[in-house]
């Protein structure tokens, strides 16, 4: 499937912020080298891995079957851009202020011969991936920093990243879903500049400055348990959020969680995220990174995303306090057949209640595996004998408000925030 250690290296995700190496690695029990700080050259991932997850128990799919199957990822796809779409034009998103949408490009340079795209005054690049690549401006209206995605659309509509899909349908998809949301355990989309008369597309995001917190008297690799609660905390507040709003990440790991200066994490790069309406979280392939993957995901059926996400989740904190993934075999179907059938490995001496946790949200039958409100309850979770609170989004606000206004005879109670 992979040509050499290099193409598999890539396609298992291997992430900087942990000091994980773009290498095969041998063994899941090999600990991650110390990286004080947090690496910023994975901020946008290579192309997504999209090639029929194969079951693990069987050697091939049929013809039809796999035509069959792209014609369901096809429709599914499909009509998670509707279900944007619909709530864009119709104003169903969970924001005070829109994105920004300016379709005018000025290229020019400073006082000081710094490159400028419209206001924003170049400093340099902080990341780069198969899709573009990541670059520091400073506004020279309000001074502040901002990380700009910086985009060819000749390339994205070249870069076929599914029989069917160009990489110009997971930028769009990306903004879309970033134009609905706003919580503060999330990246903010501020505005994007698309200028038609160029091949330029940037998105402006939110510039998150700060670094992994390790901790000296944890194991090799490791953050420590309480900043691993901290930022365990952050991140099931901020994908409580999206699965209420009918998204499914699909790529949660620590190279898409970022840190602030003042130590919140926010979630990150939505390039594989889906949208959902009702109850109806029924996906058939992960596009997500190989060893965050869940077992259903791996044995060629539908699955739940929300269910799907929460597994990733429990990957992500089983690296946060251990230092190794949980589930790595010497090949992509190797890793696969680990993570569906070999048990899992918890260490002696580990805290019974992180213990539990863990076990919980890697339980292989999705069924039975912990939801994020369970983990918001967990003992090892809350915060002062209270659970993860959720958060008042703009939409809820203002739906409670209209109900509020109702029950006083029409009268609007005013926000206070």
């Amino acid at each position: 499937m992979f040509r050499d250690s290099v193409s598999f290296a890539q396609a298992m995700g291997c992430f900087g912020c942990f000091g994980y190496s773009r290498r095969t690695r041998q063994s899941s029990k090999t600990h991650l080298s110390k990286n004080r700080g947090f690496s910023r050259d994975r901020l946008i991932d290579d192309v997504p891995y999209y090639d029929d997850l194969y079951s693990c128990d069987s050697d091939e799919t049929s013809n039809a079957q796999e035509e069959e199957e792209e014609m369901e990822q096809q429709n599914r796809s499909k009509r998670s851009e509707e279900i944007l779409k619909f709530k864009l034009n119709n104003g169903l998103i969970c924001r005070q202020f829109p994105v920004k949408e300016t379709n005018k490009l000025i290229r020019g340079e400073d006082e000081n011969g710094n490159k400028m795209i419209n206001e924003y005054v170049r400093e340099y690049k902080i990341g780069s991936g198969s899709y573009g690549k990541v670059v520091l401006y400073r506004s020279s209206v309000d001074g502040k920093h901002y990380a700009i995605k910086a985009f060819h659309k000749s390339y994205l509509l070249r870069l076929r990243v599914a029989p069917s899909e160009t990489a110009m349908s997971d930028v769009l998809r990306e903004v879309m879903i970033m134009k609905m949301l706003e919580h503060p355990n999330i990246v903010n989309l501020l505005e994007v500049i698309d200028d038609p008369e160029t091949d330029h597309f940037y998105m402006v995001l939110e510039y998150v400055d700060g670094k992994w917190a390790y901790d000296e008297s944890g194991r090799p690799g490791a953050v420590g348990e309480e900043t691993a609660r901290k930022y365990l905390q952050d991140v099931v507040a901020g994908l409580m959020y999206l699965h209420a709003h009918n998204i499914i990440h699909g790529d949660i790991k620590p190279d898409n969680l970022l840190v602030s200066s003042n130590g919140t994490v926010k979630i990150g790069d939505f390039s594989v995220s889906q949208s959902f309406e009702d109850d109806n979280d029924e996906l058939r392939r992960s596009p997500g990174t190989p060893v965050f993957t869940a077992p259903e995901c791996c044995v060629g059926i539908t699955y739940r995303g929300r269910a799907a996400d929460t597994w990733a989740v429990g990957v992500t904190l089983y690296c946060m306090i251990l230092g190794q993934y949980p589930f790595l075999g010497d090949s992509l179907q190797d890793t696969y057949d680990k993570i569906v059938h070999n048990p899992l490995v918890i260490p002696d001496g580990l805290n019974p209640l992180l213990r539990s946790l863990i076990e919980g949200l890697l339980c292989k039958d999705p069924e039975q595996r912990m939801t994020l409100k369970d983990v918001s309850e967990h003992p090892w979770v809350m915060r002062e004998d209270r659970p993860v609170p959720e958060y008042l989004c703009w939409c809820k606000r203002n739906s409670a408000q209209g109900t509020e206004a109702e029950s006083n005879g029409g009268v609007e109670i005013s926000d206070s925030n």
